[in-house]
């Protein structure tokens, strides 16, 4: 039975792991201090206290967990000659990468429903979207999340795993963790086929609904300006929900995914390396309050740097 898994990743020469372990590192760390940077400007700022700044949080700290559960491991592996994991490890990574991933998504579809009421009805805005609402929208989110791969979860940790222990890719991807196994996989391929499904088009009809009626808004402004300022609090948003949906529809919403995995490869780097680096400059590049908050909180801390230098 296995008890260890060995990972391939990239085969390289030492060379070029040495600069793929810098430009991962780099990019793990611009991403980490990318989000804490908008975590704590939304929770210090008074003016980013808002139920979009709010479920932005929260999403910067899901795209954190999605990035750690898988590029440290890929860093060891790029120094390290003997690329295993334990194979509760594996599962581990497994899990809770996709369950910030699947969280993720379903806070796709909260922020998506958030601007369509603050866009559609501003009037009701503040007596809809309330803090406690919030609270909870953010909770059902990540017990979504839980709920939607604990299932497929459960029967993939009761399966017999005898070998080959080799997968080849960076990290303890579902598809090819599950091919390890010896016995008929068929049924779990589906769940986790039914599952991706449910979860991708469920919430991106409630995404691209929410987009169709806040565009037929925004069209309905007499001025320009108005109209581009509505669609300035929207493009982030809009921008970042392109790039996970594009990319996790191809990726995971297929029968069977036992195919391509090398080119699941190149999709992995850029949906838990590429994404999530981009997205907070996404959202504090575009966002003129943003921007500000930021601003501002740089010259309170070079004044108070300055105080404490000549204390």
């Amino acid at each position: 039975m296995v008890t260890e898994i060995i990972l391939v990743g990239i085969p390289t020469t030492p060379a070029l792991s040495g600069f793929l372990f810098l430009l991962f590192l780099l990019a793990y760390l611009v991403t980490i201090l990318g989000n804490f940077l908008i975590i704590t400007l939304i929770w210090v700022d008074y003016r980013l206290h808002s139920p979009m700044y709010f479920f932005l949080s929260h999403l910067s700290f899901s795209e954190t967990l999605t990035i750690t559960c898988a590029v440290p491991k890929m860093l060891v592996d790029f120094l390290s000659e003997k690329k295993t994991i334990s194979l509760a490890g594996c599962f581990s990574q497994s899990y809770f990468y996709f369950l910030s991933a699947c969280t993720e998504f379903i806070l796709f579809a909260v922020m998506s429903y958030d601007r369509y009421i603050a866009i559609c009805s501003p009037l009701q805005y503040p007596t809809v979207m309330t803090h406690p609402l919030c609270v909870r929208l953010v909770i059902l989110s990540w017990l979504g999340g839980f709920l939607l791969i604990l299932p497929s979860t459960i029967l993939k940790g009761g399966l017999p795993y005898c070998g080959p222990n080799v997968i080849d890719h960076f990290f303890c991807d579902s598809a090819p963790l599950l091919h390890l196994a010896c016995v008929d996989i068929k049924a779990i391929e589906l769940l986790d086929f039914l599952s991706s499904l449910v979860l991708l088009i469920s919430s991106l009809t409630l995404t691209m609904v929410s987009y169709v009626y806040i565009i037929s808004t925004i069209l309905k402004i007499p001025s320009v300006q108005g109209q581009r300022k509505a669609f300035a609090t929207c493009a982030s948003h809009f921008t970042v929900v392109s790039m996970g949906y594009g990319i996790a529809i191809f990726v995971y919403v297929r029968p069977s995914q036992k195919s391509n995995l090398h080119f699941n490869k190149i999709l992995f780097v850029f949906s838990s390396v590429v994404t999530p680096l981009l997205n907070p400059f996404i959202f504090s590049l575009r966002n003129e309050t943003m921007k500000e908050a930021l601003k501002d909180t740089t010259s309170k801390i070079q004044i108070f740097l300055k105080g404490l230098k000549f204390n």
